[in-house]
């Protein structure tokens, strides 16, 4: 295996509830409520942008790139407030990025701001995990659209790194962010804390656990073995 590339948001970090408060404050001022079961069936696979975008024109309402801006910034000040005091990490995080670390280079692609990556990594403990960190603010298009892994590539090439991609090991939460890493190329692995593991595995996860404290790197490693064989 060439490297392991983690999502960040419901997959070491169990904050998509805060997520979800923090849109739903600032929708508020639209009259836009957004419940849970909506949000996992329509949102939780994109970035801020994307998901304000997609939410405010789902309901009749639209924004401009500056006034799109000031409501990801508005959000974006809610979440750190709120995961300051709450922020909580899934059991099992900590230990598979250390475990995956010692083995092969890691990387962060997420959909969240790169200073929420920043604290997450360092409540876990394992701010020096990643070699390359992929954020919101570094790709135009949020998953489903591989920009970011692909980005994730490039930067590790750049290091020296030779990377095969099908050798690159995903674990994702969410059917988007599964299909993002097909299309790059990457064999992905999915974790049921978002949404049941049967429908990461019809979005083309190889092989789905339902929490990541049973995912371990042999696993990772058995993956990357069955699609190349």
């Amino acid at each position: 295996m060439d490297a392991v590339f983690f999502d960040f948001n419901g997959v070491l970090v169990d904050d998509e509830h805060l997520h979800l408060s923090g849109f739903n404050a600032v929708l508020s001022k639209f009259g836009v409520h957004l419940d849970a079961a909506e949000y996992e069936a329509r949102y939780i696979g994109f970035d801020d942008r994307g998901a304000f975008a997609h939410a405010l024109r789902d309901h009749g309402l639209d924004c401009d790139a500056a006034q799109l801006a000031a409501l990801i910034d508005e959000k974006a000040a809610f979440y750190a407030a709120a995961a300051a005091r709450e922020l909580c990490v899934f059991e099992g995080a900590a230990r598979l990025l250390r475990e995956a670390a010692a083995r092969a280079p890691v990387a962060v692609v997420s959909g969240a701001l790169r200073a929420e990556i920043v604290l997450g990594l360092g409540v876990l403990g394992a701010s020096g995990a990643p070699r390359c960190i992929v954020a919101a603010e570094d790709v135009s298009a949020c998953k489903p659209d591989p920009e970011g892994y692909l980005l994730a590539l490039k930067t590790l090439r750049a290091q020296g790194l030779s990377l095969d991609p099908a050798r690159v090991v995903v674990i994702e939460d969410t059917p988007a962010g599964v299909a993002a890493g097909r299309a790059a190329g990457l064999t992905v692995v999915g974790v049921g804390h978002s949404v049941a593991p049967e429908k990461l595995r019809a979005a083309g996860a190889v092989q789905t656990v339902k929490h990541l404290r049973e995912m371990h790197f042999s696993m990772l490693e058995a993956a990357a073995a069955t699609v190349i064989g």
